[in-house]
């Protein structure tokens, strides 16, 4: 009987042991695949909010148009300067009244007189917003308030941190109880084909021949439960992915470029192939020691 029959054999006489050793790996590949997808997606929306920096200085009534364009010269100055809007009192009014046009409680009692100026600044480097808002913070006979996305940008940063470190720990801790859950299999099969492995042996088969079945099986259990882990996470993404980024519009959250899902793909196979095959060489190396 050749390897590969021969732990086609071991395979069908042990059905559930198969089984668990497959769903595991299943679970576990399952796990890394939604992480993947997952941390894609929350780098998608740092990237959006850090490639669209803004920046929002409200300016103090009783200014002089001198005095704003003195400011405004000034935000000019600053490097990697997109753009510099300036929203006045009747800009401001008009704006309130579109975005509250549905309430118009919101809107019967406001006038331009209670809402400030401000500009509008984009930048096309991050780092300038926290140049600005020292140096404008310290106008404070002009400037009334400064609103920018540091606080977003940093928390974003941080959710999008603590899901990467997470997502280690649950797929570091998932591959390693796989790692643990066939060699544990690998072993117990062993064992009970000692008595085979014996008369193999005595008939003068090779140490690497009769190790040969158990490693092609852990490989096997390798490839079917890292096929069917992202199997399961890839109909999950076709099935909701279009939800899930009309939520987070315009952002697009769950990526739909298939070259993604096929390099996924093959790092699952290989992944799985690997642990498969450290986890089955193991047992052997462990068990078949003559």
């Amino acid at each position: 009987m050749t390897p590969y029959k021969n732990a086609w054999h071991h395979i069908r006489r042990s059905p559930f042991q198969s089984l668990v050793a497959i769903s595991v790996m299943a679970i576990s590949f399952f796990c890394l695949n939604t992480f993947a997808v997952v941390s894609s997606g929350m780098t998608s929306i740092l990237n959006y909010f850090e490639t669209k920096p803004e920046i929002t200085i409200f300016l103090k009534d009783g200014l002089d148009k001198s005095m704003v364009e003195s400011l405004q010269s000034e935000l000019a100055n600053y490097p990697n300067i997109r753009e510099i809007k300036f929203i006045s009192k009747e800009k401001a009014l008009a704006l309130y009244k579109e975005q509250n046009k549905n309430s118009p409680m919101l809107t019967e009692m406001v006038t331009s007189s209670i809402l400030p100026a401000s500009f509008e600044v984009s930048v096309s480097n991050v780092k300038v917003l926290e140049q600005i808002s020292q140096n404008f913070t310290a106008k404070t006979s002009q400037v009334e308030e400064i609103i920018y996305q540091k606080d977003i940008i940093e928390s974003l940063l941080s959710w999008t941190n603590f899901i990467r470190k997470t997502g280690i720990i649950i797929v570091s801790v998932t591959s390693i109880l796989t790692f643990l859950i066939i060699s544990i299999i690998i072993s117990m099969k062993i064992t009970n084909r000692k008595d085979e492995i014996s008369i193999s042996r005595l008939l003068g088969a090779s140490k690497f021949y009769v190790k040969k079945p158990f490693i092609i099986e852990g490989l096997f259990y390798g490839l079917i439960g890292g096929f069917i882990g992202f199997t399961v996470n890839f109909v999950l993404v076709l099935i909701y992915s279009n939800q899930i980024n009309v939520f987070f519009n315009p952002i697009i959250f769950i990526t739909q470029n298939y070259q993604y899902y096929l390099a996924l793909f093959a790092i699952s196979e290989v992944s799985a192939s690997f642990i498969g095959y450290i986890s089955s060489w193991y047992g052997v190396r462990r068990y078949i020691k003559y």
